[in-house]
């Protein structure tokens, strides 16, 4: 059926859009820490009159609308909190050994970042592919009701045709 097959295209680049704008959420978080260079800063936002007065007067900003879930989609972080509480007076254990002084980690990050690269091309392959089958399935749908509409007019014609013959040899009959 052509129309489950439209709103199941519709459901896959609704979802893989947005598994593609949270895929980017999360790298650009990740450049914010380990490439700072390619890390895109959130827009600035622009203060109507009303609230540039109230927030001069107040000396705070006036507040945002809290955001629909990660990147706008809806999809919430799962947080678990734990009340740390210590127990009596004792000095905590000393630390454990590490393994030597800080060294900045740079090309171990590359490998997540890469990582996500790949799934947002996946997302990108998959959408292109089910674009142009969505687009072949509608031409294909186009032709056939064509060629379909074109059939029942032949069909019409030929019955219109084999009545008046029948209707010409009933009346050869009556006459003899």
């Amino acid at each position: 059926d052509r129309k489950a097959a439209h709103a199941e295209f519709k459901q896959v680049m609704a979802s893989n859009s947005a598994a593609k704008e949270v895929l980017l959420f999360a790298q650009n978080r990740l450049n914010r820490f380990y490439n700072p260079k390619l890390y895109k800063a959130a827009p600035k936002v622009e203060l109507s009159k009303e609230d540039r007065i109230a927030s001069s007067m107040s000396g705070t900003e006036p507040p945002t609308a809290a955001p629909g879930g990660i990147a706008g989609t809806g999809i919430t972080a799962l947080v678990q909190i734990k009340a740390h509480r210590q127990r009596g007076d004792a000095a905590p254990p000393p630390p454990p050994e590490t393994f030597g002084a800080y060294q900045k980690k740079g090309e171990e990050n590359n490998g997540v970042t890469a990582m996500i690269n790949m799934l947002i091309q996946d997302l990108d392959k998959e959408m292109t592919v089910a674009q142009a089958e969505e687009k072949n399935a509608q031409e294909d749908y186009e032709t056939m009701m064509k060629d379909s509409a074109e059939k029942r007019e032949a069909d019409s014609k030929s019955m219109a045709e084999k009545e008046a013959a029948k209707a010409d040899t009933e009346a050869a009959l009556q006459q003899h």
